[in-house]
């Protein structure tokens, strides 16, 4: 998949199948919305295409407003949206960011300007409750009327359901807010994961070696910490989970994982308060030694949550929290005839 920032660039092909939308999560309802998509390009034969926006509008209003709660939860980070944009298979990902200009365009001057003037659409696909243009003035009706005006087709797909419940966005926050692990991942149509570059962190699983009897290393963890921007992604989930971790090891590697701010930590540390995926590997890889895994992109599928994130004031009571989650996350896979 080719990705384009921006509308300007002589890489995007004309003529595209387009669809819409902020693809939070990627989930079952819009993969089932991209698989209509390339049928629909490949009838026509044009390429197809996903239009997304980053950061997201609501965080570029709550930001407008001074009001982070307006701001949403993510399901995934921007990394991994694309990840799986590119994973279904669409050909091109335009990438708009979301500003003034965008957010005061007319509807009207949207669909002439982008749709029309700047990507040439041929066909285009959204969801049933689909708005666009400055205020949310633009809607499918607006668009079908423009469509059959301009020369583009128009389509709309309507709520994808899963036993009964509309796959949404929301809805997947909803149940990675609660800790319902599996109903994500139905919703979702995979494990909830979370990917990227191992980093190096403040090097306390090293200092926790004197507190964990057995345990030479004490408590090393990969470390995938987040952006310091002002649109820093602020995740659906949080807590401790019951994890594997995939592209270390030829087959996934089982651990548990904290989700969030590390609240037991001084906030001046390294991670200075951001949000940091801290992952400790029940059996660590001898292959890896014990720097082999900075630096290289894993992915850290959160299967079960144990937990939210717990306040411990010593670096004693710490060990034995550690210890006991992973004593937990080993009954949990057992009892499932997961790896260990």
């Amino acid at each position: 998949m080719k990705i384009f920032r921006g509308l300007h660039h002589p890489g995007i092909a004309p003529g595209c199948a387009l669809t819409i939308g902020n693809f939070d999560g990627v989930h079952r309802g819009h993969q089932a919305m991209l698989a209509l998509l390339k049928s629909e390009a490949a009838q026509r034969g044009v390429p197809s295409c996903v239009m997304t926006f980053e950061p997201h509008p609501r965080d570029y209003f709550a930001a407008l407003l001074a009001k982070p709660d307006l701001a949403p939860a993510r399901v995934c980070t921007f990394r991994d949206k694309l990840a799986e944009l590119a994973r279904s298979g669409v050909d091109q990902a335009i990438v708009l960011p979301f500003n003034e200009a965008l957010a005061t365009q007319s509807a009207e001057a949207f669909i002439e300007e982008t749709l029309v003037r700047d990507l040439g659409v041929r066909y285009v696909l959204v969801g049933d409750d689909f708005r666009f243009g400055a205020q949310r003035s633009g809607d499918y009706a607006m668009l079908d009327a423009a469509g059959a005006r301009l020369g583009f087709d128009v389509a709309r797909m309507m709520s994808y359901e899963v036993h009964g419940l509309r796959v949404s966005s929301s809805a997947v926050r909803d149940a990675l807010a609660a800790g319902r692990m599996d109903d994500a991942a139905a919703l979702l149509g995979r494990p909830y994961s979370i990917s990227g570059h191992v980093v190096h962190g403040r090097k306390l699983g090293r200092a926790l070696a004197e507190s964990a009897p057995g345990k030479a290393d004490g408590f090393r963890t990969l470390n995938l910490r987040f952006s310091r921007r002002a649109h820093a992604w602020k995740p659906a989930a949080s807590g401790i989970f019951v994890v594997q971790v995939h592209g270390l090891a030829d087959h996934p590697l089982s651990g548990v994982a904290n989700l969030g701010v590390r609240p037991s930590l001084d906030p001046n540390d390294v991670n200075g308060g951001r949000v940091l995926l801290e992952t400790h590997v029940l059996n660590w890889p001898a292959a890896l030694g014990a720097e082999g895994a900075y630096g290289k992109i894993i992915r850290v599928d959160l299967l079960h949550k144990l937990h939210d994130e717990l306040r411990y004031h010593s670096l004693a009571a710490l060990t034995e929290g550690i210890a006991r989650d992973c004593d937990d996350a080993r009954a949990w896979l057992s009892a499932r005839g997961g790896r260990i």
